[in-house]
């Protein structure tokens, strides 16, 4: 667990590199902005040294076809087939920063059937938000109403730094931090709350979690179905490596068949075995 915090708090340094910006409320467009990060990243933060792939993806959606269209498909393909929703779990600031609010004491709303069902919203705001409106409006939806990463690393800095863009705010800057306050409190309560029933990046990697050369992976032949890691896992899966496993790790942690194990480790260990005989 310790080694994947680490690795969050790189992922979020390096995604954000350019520290000078929020200083100065400038937006960096240097190289290499054209290219996209794996995890949720606003384009616009005034750190930021790469472009987000959700905001990529609308706005090539919303434009005329050209080469940069199959290059964000290609990377996004790319991701998920390596990294799956590991991309959730290792590598997206926004996920981290609800792994700590959730830190926060308070009482926990806990997994139930109730909140597997609410887990499939991310998928009709990836259809509706990533898809339909955005060829339907001509506008990036997700980014221009929801987006709560923009929002607190794009809009309230840029906003707070530019006395310009104070003064035209309005009413959508107003809605989007309304949406990052509610996310941020269902965040304390709720384990990655906006990660498991809202996010369309993680709904479109989701996809992947079965055939990612990295991620979790169970060995039926050895497991007994005893339950620890379900139990364990504070998604709401129903076996480790299905679409809403993150792969952190907890179940491995408690498995004491080790019928759970990282797939690049198991495939590893099954070479050597192979070499043996």
């Amino acid at each position: 667990m310790r080694r994947r915090r680490i690795i969050q708090l790189l992922s979020a340094l390096i995604y954000n590199a350019n520290l000078p910006g929020f200083a100065a409320g400038r937006i960096y467009t240097k190289q290499p902005k054209g290219l996209c990060v794996p995890g949720l990243n606003c384009y616009s933060c005034p750190g930021a040294v790469a472009s987000c792939p959700l905001g990529t993806l609308q706005n090539k959606l919303v434009s005329t076809p050209d080469k940069a269209m199959f290059y964000i498909i290609g990377i996004l393909l790319l991701f998920g087939v390596l990294f799956g929703r590991l991309i959730c779990g290792f590598l997206c600031p926004f996920g981290l920063l609800q792994e700590l609010l959730h830190k926060i004491p308070v009482p926990k709303l806990q997994k139930s059937r109730v909140t597997q069902r609410i887990s499939y919203l991310k998928y009709i705001v990836l259809i509706l938000f990533i898809g339909i409106l955005p060829a339907v409006t001509g506008s990036p939806a997700f980014c221009q109403y929801i987006c709560p990463a923009g929002t607190l690393e794009a809009g309230i800095p840029l906003v707070a730094m530019n006395e310009g863009l104070q003064a035209i705010i309005g009413g959508l800057f107003q809605w989007k931090v309304f949406i990052l306050a509610g996310l941020v409190i269902l965040s304390v309560f709720a384990h990655r709350g906006f990660c498991r029933f809202a996010c369309p990046l993680g709904a479109l990697y989701s996809f992947f979690n079965k055939i990612s050369v990295f991620g979790i992976r169970v060995e039926k032949s050895t497991c007994n179905h005893c339950g620890k890691c379900i139990r364990a896992c504070p998604m709401d899966i129903k076996m480790p490596g299905d679409r809403e496993c993150i792969s952190c790790g907890k179940c491995i942690d408690v498995c004491s068949r080790g019928a759970v194990s990282w797939k690049h480790k198991r495939d590893k260990k099954r070479k050597e075995m192979e070499c043996e005989r």
